[in-house]
């Protein structure tokens, strides 16, 4: 049989990453083994014989935790100012009699980042065995009890409650519920703890560890007020987001106010806002009805509460009560579910009833009744509702002719016309297309990111057209304008041929602005330098500016040279 040299147990050990320690009894060194030496500078040759108390007083205060547990193993952990060890004590007997006790470390840096952690929190971290035995405590633990951890190490929860140094303990109830705990302690100092108690658990079921976690009552109670206070402001930032977030689901307000009667009915609106009274505003299509509804809202102390348009107009009459008013089940075919109406959903806030001319007279009789109480039945209901709902009307119709042709009627009228505001048409107050333009200038080139500009020229002529869509109309001839036009500016030419065609128009877009008087050379040589470059600009093809111009193509060709520095290839 070959038989083998016997290993160096010492050279073994220093191949492993563990570090032996073995006490005699009475806490004597006797081995010292592994990266002992690493960790603690210290040779084996320095520390056997010496007790453990005069070589490393931190860990002799693990022993003393370990002798004052009572049992043969026991889990540690050691941390230096600049590591962490864990690891594990073992007592050993020979025939019945203590002879020795082991600690076997390891070095764990991830422990030592979670130590930093649990010394530094603000609560106390008390860790216990399942049995309620301490096994970890920090600084936070000392301040509170007013004892060294290492006194606090290896008892139990209960002990410590029997001598004076926290009462009660809330270890037995986690126990036997085993689920969370919470409550109030009172330490040896007087201080009130809040105390919550967490178990974990072993795979098979069996209680590993509970966690601690404590923090004086002062405290919670102040973070309790404070919590209250923030959900108070929270409240009162929600009611805040709420009303940004309906400004910024309405469309804009579009009002530009500068003729007198704009101003007239923007002050209005702002003084009507502030009652319930009923308010009709009339109008041509696209002169900003809805837009004077929303103003009146928005300053109304319904604003924090729905604004619900409705288009009488696109609503068949068939169906038009039951948006209104709402239904119960089975009210007619197809009802399998109660609904609301429009006028539930606005309760204490606003609805709009656009072209109200377009309501059928059917339906008109129930809206008179709501104008007069607010009350009102679902449609195949009896129940009698009540609701606090404002009422803006608007109509481009004339409803004195309707009423004389019996399709309006004339209480629903009066009831209506509590507050007639009339708006004018764009025609009637040109000198704002101007600024409305600027506004939808400034709105579309933000929305797409074409930042462009409009010619003076361009403005004057768009100012000179009726509109008869009114605003509106303006509205989408800007954006239209804005997306569809090449460049950085809009001429002229860029505009629809319906408002080159106007003959007031095409005359407001050849007149020559005199802003100062000039040689008259230079006037003329002004006039064709414009005129030349407005045409290529259109045309880009010197044969049709010369058309154009009524002049000949090489004039064309000169005079481009002349006024803009540079020749053009011909471009047939």
């Amino acid at each position: 049989m070959e038989t083998y040299a016997a290993p160096d147990i010492d050279k073994l050990w220093m191949q492993m990453p563990y570090g032996m320690l073995a006490l005699s009894p009475d806490g004597f060194i006797i081995h010292w083994k592994g990266k002992m030496e690493n960790w603690f500078i210290f040779k084996e040759t320095d520390v056997v014989r010496k007790h453990l108390s005069d070589v490393l007083p931190l860990v002799f205060s693990s022993y003393e935790s370990f002798c004052r547990v009572g049992q043969d193993f026991w889990e540690t952990q050691i941390k230096t100012p600049s590591f962490s060890l864990r690891g594990e004590w073992k007592r050993c007997y020979e025939g019945g009699i203590h002879t020795a006790d082991f600690l076997v470390l390891r070095r764990d840096d991830q422990y030592f980042e979670l130590e930093n952690i649990f010394d530094t929190s603000f609560d106390e971290i008390l860790v216990t065995d399942g049995e309620g035995r301490i096994l970890r405590a920090g600084p936070k633990s000392e301040q509170l009890y007013g004892r060294p951890i290492g006194e606090l190490l290896g008892k139990k929860t209960t002990e410590l409650a029997a001598e004076g140094v926290f009462t009660p303990s809330i270890t037995p109830e986690i126990i036997r519920k085993r689920t969370k705990v919470s409550g109030v302690q009172v330490t040896v100092n007087g201080k009130k703890l809040h105390v919550i108690g967490n178990p974990v658990f072993n795979p098979d079921g069996s209680l590993h560890r509970i966690i601690f976690n404590s923090r004086e009552y002062e405290e919670v109670e102040m973070l309790r007020q404070r919590l209250e206070t923030t959900e108070s402001l929270l409240d009162a930032y929600r009611l805040e987001l709420e009303k940004l977030k309906q400004s910024k689901d309405e469309p804009q307000d579009d009002m530009v106010v500068l003729s007198p009667e704009m101003q007239q009915i923007y002050q209005l609106a702002e003084r009507v806002a502030h009652v319930d009274s009923t308010i009709l505003i009339m109008g041509e299509s696209g002169v900003g009805k809805g837009m004077i509804a929303q103003r009146v809202h928005r300053a109304s102390h319904r604003r924090t509460k729905n604004f619900v348009h409705i288009n009488c107009g696109a609503i068949p009459d068939t169906l038009i009560e039951s948006e209104l008013f709402g239904y119960e089940k089975g009210a007619f075919t197809g009802a399998n579910t109660s609904k609301k109406g429009v006028l539930e959903i606005a309760d204490g806030g606003t609805v709009f009833l656009d072209e109200i001319g377009e309501i059928p007279l059917s339906v008109q009789v129930k809206l008179l009744q709501f104008l007069q109480d607010n009350t009102f039945r679902r449609l195949g209901g009896n129940q009698l509702l009540t609701v606090n709902t404002r009422i803006i009307a608007a109509t481009n119709q004339d409803l004195h002719k309707l009423i004389a042709e019996g399709r309006f009627r004339e209480d629903l009228f009066y009831r209506l016309h509590v507050i007639p505001i009339s708006v004018p048409p764009l025609r009637q107050r040109k000198e704002e297309i101007p600024a409305l333009i600027q506004h939808f200038i400034a709105r579309f080139t933000k929305k797409y990111g074409l930042y462009k500009q409009f010619h003076e020229d361009t403005i004057e002529i768009l100012s000179a057209y009726d509109w008869p869509g009114n605003v509106r109309e303006l509205e989408n001839m800007v954006e239209r304008l804005i997306v569809t036009s090449e460049g950085t500016e809009v001429l002229p030419h860029h505009l629809p041929a319906s408002l080159w065609e106007d003959s007031k128009n095409y005359q407001a877009a050849w007149a020559i602005k005199i802003k100062g008087l000039c040689p008259l050379k230079q006037a003329v040589e002004e006039v064709e330098k414009q005129l030349i470059s407005m045409a290529y600009q259109k045309y880009e093809n010197t044969y049709r500016c010369a058309e154009a111009l009524k002049v000949n193509q090489s004039t064309i060709v000169r005079k481009m040279n002349k006024y803009l520095g540079k020749g053009k290839e011909e471009n047939r």
